[in-house]
C-alpha cells in the first residue's frame, strides 16, 4: 500500500532527511519573539500610515528629542528597500509566530526549514545592527518600538542557532557545543549589555539630565 512519494536522499549525506523536533524552549522563544516583534511592527505600521496621511500627527512613541519614532520612520533608513521596513517585520514575525505555535504543539520541521529560519534570523540580526548604528550615529534617535524589534530579533537568532547546534543541523565540535550550551544565557546577556552600553554612552548627556 502506497503512502505517498518517499523523500529524496539528501545530496550531501546520501540519507533520506528526517523532520527535526525542537525543545519547548525553542518553541516558546519563536512564539513570544514572533508575537512581540509582530505587535511592534504593527504599531510602527499604524503610526507610519497616520503620518503619511497627516504630517502633523505625533506618534505616542515621540517621547523626547532623543526617544522618538516619527523622524526615524520618515528617514531613508526607515525604507531601505523602497518600502517601510516594518512591512518586512509583519511578514517575517507572523511566520515565526505560526511556526513557534506549531513546534509547541509537537510539529517537527524539515532540516532545511530550520536552516532557512536560522539564515533568515541571521539576515535580520545583520539588518538590526545596521539600524542600531544608523539610529545612534546618523539619526541620533532611539525608536522604542524599533528597540523592541532589535531585542526579539537577537533572541530569536540566538536560540534558533542554539537549536540547530544542539540537534546537529549545523555541525560543530562537541567541545564548542558544550561551551555554548552551558553559557548561552550569559553570552546573550553580554550581547545585550554591549548594545545598552553603546546607547548609554552615545546619549549620556540626555540620560544624565533625567537624573
Amino acid at each position: 500500500m502506497s503512502h505517498g512519494p518517499a523523500l529524496a536522499p539528501d545530496a550531501t549525506t546520501g540519507r533520506r532527511p528526517h523532520p527535526v523536533g525542537a525543545s519547548r524552549r525553542t518553541g516558546w522563544v519563536m512564539l513570544l519573539a514572533g508575537a512581540v516583534g509582530w505587535l511592534a511592527s504593527f504599531q510602527l505600521t499604524v503610526d507610519d500610515w497616520r503620518l503619511l496621511h497627516d504630517p502633523s500627527y505625533q506618534p505616542p512613541c515621540n517621547i523626547s528629542p532623543i526617544v522618538s519614532c516619527g523622524s526615524v520612520m520618515s528617514s531613508p533608513q526607515g525604507s531601505l528597500l523602497s518600502f517601510p521596513n516594518m512591512l518586512l517585520g509583519l511578514g517575517a514575525f507572523a511566520a515565526v509566530t505560526a511556526l513557534g505555535l506549531a513546534v509547541l504543539t509537537g510539529a517537527r520541521l524539515h532540516r532545511r526549514l530550520w536552516l532557512a529560519l536560522d539564515a533568515g534570523a541571521l539576515a535580520g540580526v545583520a539588518f538590526v545592527h545596521w539600524l542600531i548604528g544608523q539610529s545612534l550615529y546618523e539619526l541620533n534617535k532611539i525608536c522604542p518600538y524599533c528597540a523592541v524589534v532589535w531585542v526579539v530579533t537577537i533572541a530569536l537568532f540566538w536560540y534558533l542557532t542554539l537549536h540547530c547546534l544542539e540537534r546537529g543541523i549545523v555541525p560543530v565540535p562537541r567541545g564548542v557545543l558544550e561551551v555554548v550550551r552551558d553559557t548561552h544565557w550569559m553570552l546573550l546577556g553580554a550581547w545585550y549589555g554591549v548594545i545598552m552600553l553603546l546607547v548609554l554612552t552615545r546619549f549620556w548627556p540626555y540620560w544624565s539630565s533625567l537624573l
